[in-house]
């Protein structure tokens, strides 16, 4: 939980005025071996307690040695992505962030966000203008002030739940002690700009001779390789991870010692999959049913489990994978003398712990081995960058300073160190040396750009997550990465790279003064304000982008803030909660820099809105900048932007992946012109009867659960609220579906209306017995386990599993929390007073044992649909109109039963913005991936729900899952983490770059598909558009053939005819304008077409409209049908 109370800078913030030095470094170590005696020392942190007696009330994480409780409301969207065994090993994990620049600021915030026990911020150097340019938690206010003090009162603001401490000047031995305290467990050290820290700091490794990982951005080379040399062959070994991020350019090395043990490679749940059958063979074939394609890949270890016939695979014994096909593989076995496959079984991956060897730097340095590629157009600069990182390193160290930009003096002089190291290599030396690109490396050097900073702060923030908890693969070893196409088009002009003494001065120093006042008058519209929208607000702010006099932001977003959002979304907090997102982003952008132009609106981008995104809106943009989650308002933005000509650029992600598409005017394709295909649904058959994964289990407890208490309450409610309008509604649709209606209600009412806790019991307990007993007995009455199909194939075979009817205990656990929860919440639905008893599972118990449970009788003519494409399990019959008119004259009598103004409470399984934490009015709007969500864990929807999902799965011998999961999987979670969306914006913006610039081509762009967890970068230019040819034209998709001067029917169709185009049909909307086979339409030729639209088609042309659109079917001379653009008519 996050506290309200926030501390602020200063000695509460936990200030240690200290050179970290070899002496204290030694203390240090040696206060490792008491640390745990001195468990009530003082320590001078935020968050804990405070030397000078400050404390914001939040006792430190862990203090007490019990394992930390996971705020699941918090940190769900992380959960779905690491699991709680490597959240827990965050949460114990102490961090020293070393140089509060931009990738220091960062990496510090990804990493706070996460959720880590503590982080501890060093610098010794002052704000700088420069660092205005990347750094998001500085301002102009804090020009001159230590960067750590200037940053943590900001960085605390993220996660109060994370205890945050300064250190400035020397340290004590006491303090050290103390701080002991809060490191004694996987303590992490993050050292940034090293060029501002005492040389003594090697010795600083001496401190953490129980740390984990080790991570230093901007430090010298020589001091680099003696850190890694220490960590290398320290026991344990401590990871050390070296990253800088130079202008357009960055680098990353990992070095988790000797021997590192990787627990899950990948992060993904390990792949499955249904047999059908198993040969007698050597090598054995394997295959599986065609419901889902098979994941396994060549090399893959899987057991065998429940297969019938073949049971010498039962053995638990993992087999190896090859000849891997989508439905169909191989395993390295003979089953010639094995019994003949039966049929069931399931065959599991194996998802084996991974051990790497890694070099340490002074080795890897000479033989760095296989670069990690992000761009394949690029291949062959990896091991250029690999030299220029070091030759700048030498640089600075002779000369004392970065290269000045726009310096060719200082670059040649780099280019000669290149070139000299190059020479020396015995291995691996370069043939040829771009020294453009040098020019550039050198150039920039310097900056830190903000777009670099966030990129790199998700792959640095990353790693050290692998670190600290084994989960996923780590880089191995070195990953360089440049951006140089992002540079202006024109060459640049070593006047423009001077500093105008503004906050732009870094960027400047890269792009040149013409780019930033581009950059400062741009017009961009911004959609969606969630975790995309709040780094990308941070970036642009950054950047300087709709910040100048001509320039304009506009964001918008319908969503409000819960608390889920907190660990992602960085901009808001705890005080937020119930707030819309656009209005509090806005302003948290403002400050991060107050000469942001920005206007936040509530509104969802979408048709209904077009009166408020109107033409002269989307006419007036200069780029669009999605931050949207969910497919549909992605589409429509994309038609938006295709339609006025609007560069769009894309991204999303999905835990550790995440991806970015350019969709740059007549440059490349659309968003929409490719789409992955649709999710495929399960047959509602299988849902109902035959499940055989966890999440039919669960689609079909969320459609129980609405249909219990909410649909069917619902119905209940309008019925009794106009009874005759109700049943005449029922009546005149005489079908199946109202039938099954009327039958619900009656019931509801009748049969099973509670007026007691204890009829809710009994309704409760009877639930059980109908769901997971009577219904499974019927299915096996009425298909046999040795039941055949009539081609005489057994009915029960593969995916189909045969159930087990489960026979109620109240000392299982599972069967008594179902019927509670299913009690209290039928209960709120006849708003019954819920006792506290009823939580007791003892006193709970003894109301259940009340309940006279009816020997089950089953039907010899039930009705089973085992049709696949059915889509209803209503099933007609010749009386229906009979039995509604039977069902009207009971509900009828049943009402007349009822008090006056009875009614019913139905209970929505929604998501909802918290009341909690909120100081201005609450919006209850649904979230656009999904509404089916609940952040209260209290209020037994998910108990119910994951109660539903669990029986089922064991009447089917499937794995249950935990409320938790059950919690993902039914609510539609969407797996998210700080560090993929930081990675996302920044390449995003590393584009933006290049749109307002204007004059890049197609192959400067990139498009790229990155997975943190394996890692992989995947950059490619984008797809260009279609091109459609005729005569001496040509046109594609982003083409728009416009009319203006309110034109006649006969002046479009000779327009038309001047291009050599015939047109032969001419519609608006869904309505026919004109055809050249109807007579009577040649009547219309010389009418306005804004008449034709508003008479023929009836069309409702609002004022703020200042053309419509038609769609124009056009063949030529020979006859042959010609795609053409689409039409827009200007009459105003």
């Amino acid at each position: 939980m996050l506290p309200v109370k926030r501390t602020t800078a200063g000695a509460e913030l936990g200030v240690v005025e200290s050179e970290l030095t070899k002496k204290q470094c030694a203390n240090f170590a040696s206060a490792a071996a008491t640390s745990s005696v001195a468990s009530s020392a003082a320590v001078n942190m935020a968050g804990g307690g405070s030397v000078n007696g400050g404390s914001n009330g939040k006792a430190p994480i862990g203090a007490s040695g019990h394992p930390q409780e996971i705020d699941e409301d918090l940190h769900s969207r992380q959960l779905a992505v690491y699991g709680r065994e490597t959240m827990r090993r965050l949460f114990a994990s102490n961090i020293l962030v070393s140089g509060m620049q931009g990738l220091g600021a960062e990496i510090a915030k990804n990493l706070i966000l996460a959720g880590v026990k503590s982080v501890t911020l060093h610098d010794e150097g002052t704000v700088e203008l420069w660092d205005l340019s990347s750094g998001f938690v500085f301002s102009e206010e804090d020009l001159g002030k230590n960067r750590a003090l200037a940053s943590v009162a900001k960085l605390q603001e993220l996660n109060n739940s994370v205890i945050i401490s300064t250190l400035t000047s020397e340290l004590t031995k006491e303090q050290l002690s103390a701080f002991q305290l809060f490191l004694g467990h996987q303590p992490l050290i993050i050292i940034a700009d090293a060029c501002a820290i005492n040389f003594q700091l090697v010795s600083v490794l001496c401190f953490f001779s129980c740390a984990h990982a080790v991570v230093f951005t901007d430090i010298s080379l020589e001091k680099a390789i003696e850190f890694d040399d220490y960590c290398h062959q320290h026991q344990p070994p401590i990871a050390f991870i070296k990253s800088e991020v130079r202008g357009l350019f960055g680098s990353v090395f990992c070095d988790f010692g000797p021997e590192f043990t990787v627990f899950d490679v990948d992060g993904e749940e390990p792949h499955t999959g249904i047999i059908a059958s198993i040969s007698n063979d050597n090598p054995a074939l394997v295959a599986c049913v065609d419901d889902e394609r098979v994941e396994f890949q060549d090399g893959d270890l899987v057991v065998f489990s429940e297969v019938r016939g073949m049971t010498e695979l039962n053995d638990g014994k993992p087999r190896k994978v090859k000849n891997a096909r989508p439905y169909s593989f191989s395993i390295e076995e003979d089953t010639t003398s094995y019994a003949a496959y039966e049929r069931g079984g399931i065959v599991t991956q194996i998802k084996e712990p991974k051990v790497l060897k890694f070099k340490p730097l002074r080795q890897a340095l000479k033989d760095p081995g296989d670069f990690l590629l992000s761009d394949f157009s690029k291949f062959d600069r990896p091991p250029l960058l690999h030299l220029a990182f070091q030759a700048l390193d030498k640089f600075i160290v002779e000369v004392g300073r970065f290269p000045v930009p726009g310096s060719e003096e200082d670059a040649q002089r780099l280019i000669a160190i290149l070139t000299d190291i190059n020479r020396g290599l015995s291995d691996g030396r370069l043939e040829e040396i771009d020294e453009k690109l040098l020019r550039n490396f050198a150039s920039g050097a310097r900056a830190v750009l903000n777009p670099m900073a966030a990129m790199f702060g998700g792959i640095v923030g990353q790693e050290v997550v692998k670190a600290c908890s084994g989960k996923f693969h780590p880089l191995f070893q070195f990953f360089y990465f440049d951006s140089v196409e992002s540079l202006p088009s024109e060459p640049l002009d070593p006047s423009e790279l001077r500093p105008l003494n503004s906050r732009y001065d870094a960027q400047i120093s890269v792009f040149g003064s013409k780019l930033q006042k581009k950059l400062q008058d741009a017009k961009v519209f911004i959609v969606g304000s969630g975790a995309l929208g709040c780094e990308f607000l941070k970036n642009v702010a950054l950047m300087g982008v709709s910040c100048g006099d001509e320039g304009k932001l506009t964001i918008t977003d319908d969503d409000v803030i819960e608390k889920s959002n907190l660990s992602r979304q960085f901009l808001f907090r705890d005080w937020n909660i119930g707030q819309a997102k656009s209005t509090v982003a806005a302003s948290a952008a403002s400050l991060i820099n107050p000469r942001l132009r920005i206007e936040a609106l509530q509104n969802r981008a979408s048709a209904e809105t077009e009166h408020v995104f109107d033409d002269t809106f989307w006419e007036n943009l200069g780029v669009v900048i999605n931050a949207l989650d969910n497919i549909n308002a992605r589409l429509y933005i994309d038609q938006r932007c295709l339609y006025f000509q609007k560069a769009l650029l894309e991204s999303g992600t999905l835990g550790a992946k995440c991806n970015t598409q350019m969709v740059i005017p007549h440059l490349t394709e659309n968003y929409g012109a490719s789409r992955d295909p649709p999710e495929r649904q399960a047959p509602m058959c299988t849902l109902h009867s035959f499940p055989h994964n966890i999440d039919h289990c669960l689609t079909w407890a969320r459609s129980e659960f609405e249909g219990l208490l909410e649909k069917t309450p619902t119905e209940v409610n309008a019925y009794l609220t106009n009874p005759s309008e109700y049943i005449s509604s029922m009546k005149n649709a005489g079908d199946a579906q109202a039938r099954d209606t009327l039958d619900r209600v009656l019931e509801c009412l009748d049969k099973d209306r509670c007026d007691t806790i204890q009829d809710c019991i009994t309704w409760a307990r009877l639930k059980f017995e109908d769901y997971f007993s009577n219904r499974v007995k019927q299915l096996g009455y009425t298909f046999p386990e040795d039941a055949v199909t009539s081609s005489g194939a057994p009915f029960w075979s593969a995916p189909k599993r045969f159930p087990r009817p489960l026979q109620f205990s109240n000392n299982d656990l599972g069967h008594l929390h179902f019927v509670m929860a299913a009690t209290i919440l039928r209960a709120e639905t006849f708003g019954i007073p819920i006792p506290d008893w009823v939580k007791s599972p003892e006193k709970f118990a003894e109301a259940v044992d009340k309940v006279i449970v009816p020997d089950f009788q089953p039907k010899k003519d039930a009705k089973i649909v085992i049709d696949e494409k059915a889509t209803s399990l209503s099933t007609a019959s010749l009386d229906d109109s009979a039995v509604i008119n039977d069902l009207v004259l009971k509900l009828e009598t049943c009402r007349k039963k009822l008090a006056p103004g009875y009614k019913m409470n139905p209970i929505q399984f929604e998501k909802f913005a918290s009341k909690k934490g909120s100081t201005g009015p609450l919006y209850c709007l649904p979230l656009l991936i999904s509404s089916h969500v609940q952040d209260d864990d209290t209020n037994f929807h998910m108990d119910l729900i994951a109660g539903l999902a669990n029986m089922r799965a064991r009447n089917y011998s499937i794995p249950e899952v935990d409320k938790l999961k059950a919690k993902f999987i039914a609510g539609r979670i969407i797996p998210a983490i700080a560090t993929s969306t930081a990675m996302a914006t920044g390449l995003v913006c590393l584009e933006l770059y290049k749109v307002l610039d204007g004059h890049h081509k197609v192959e400067d762009y990139r498009n790229t598909f990155a997975n943190l967890a394996l890692p992989l970068f995947s950059m490619a230019e984008p797809v260009p558009p279609k091109v459609i040819k005729h005569q001496d034209m040509s046109w594609t998709i982003w083409d728009r053939w416009i009319l203006e001067n309110n034109p006649t029917l006969r002046e479009l169709l000779q327009w038309l005819k001047n291009k050599g185009l015939n047109a032969y049909s001419i519609s608006h909307g869904n309505c026919l304008l004109y055809n050249s086979m109807f007579p009577r339409h040649k009547d219309r030729m010389d009418r306005k077409l804004v008449d034709l639209v508003k008479d023929v088609a009836k069309a409702d042309l609002p004022p703020y409209r200042r053309h419509f659109d038609i769609v124009v079917a056009c063949e030529d001379d020979e006859d042959n049908d010609i795609d053409i653009p689409q039409v827009s008519i200007y009459f105003n």
